[in-house]
């Protein structure tokens, strides 16, 4: 099982950031893997979508996600091509004018690879969409 965490303070608030997460159809636009998410299913806090992303190859696969504004995000693996399970969560913090942001990720994958690499995916990718995101404040707010 490949784990990835990371805990960073953006220059935003809860809210600000939590509509940023959760402006799902958006990631094309600052995380460059990821090619398009449709959302499926709109339940108000509980979503479906389905995310087509090239990493390597390209590959689709699908989350049930539930959200509590401007709290948590959490998600979880349904089905597709590359993952035989994956769940993650954020969870935003207030910090004043800013807030903390915690993100954990679990992930196995449906076919062999060797637990290198199943980190390195995981844990490579990870910096850069922080970063990606901290962009994205800044783009969006100005911050």
């Amino acid at each position: 099982m490949a784990e990835a965490k990371a805990k960073e303070t953006f220059n935003c608030t809860a809210e600000e950031f939590f509509k940023v997460v959760a402006d799902y159809e958006k990631y094309p636009e600052f995380l460059p893997e990821i090619k398009s998410v449709k959302i499926l299913k709109n339940d108000g806090s509980k979503k479906q979508m389905e995310y087509s992303v090239s990493m390597i190859k390209t590959f689709k696969y699908k989350l049930d996600v539930e959200e509590v504004s401007p709290s948590k995000v959490e998600f979880k693996f349904t089905e597709g091509d590359v993952f035989k399970t994956m769940k993650g969560l954020w969870t935003i913090k207030p910090a004043g004018d800013k807030c903390e942001v915690e993100y954990h990720l679990t992930a196995t994958f449906g076919m062999f690879m060797p637990s290198s690499m199943e980190s390195t995916l995981v844990t490579v990718s990870l910096p850069k969409m922080i970063t990606n995101f901290k962009n994205r404040i800044k783009k969006v707010y100005g911050k």
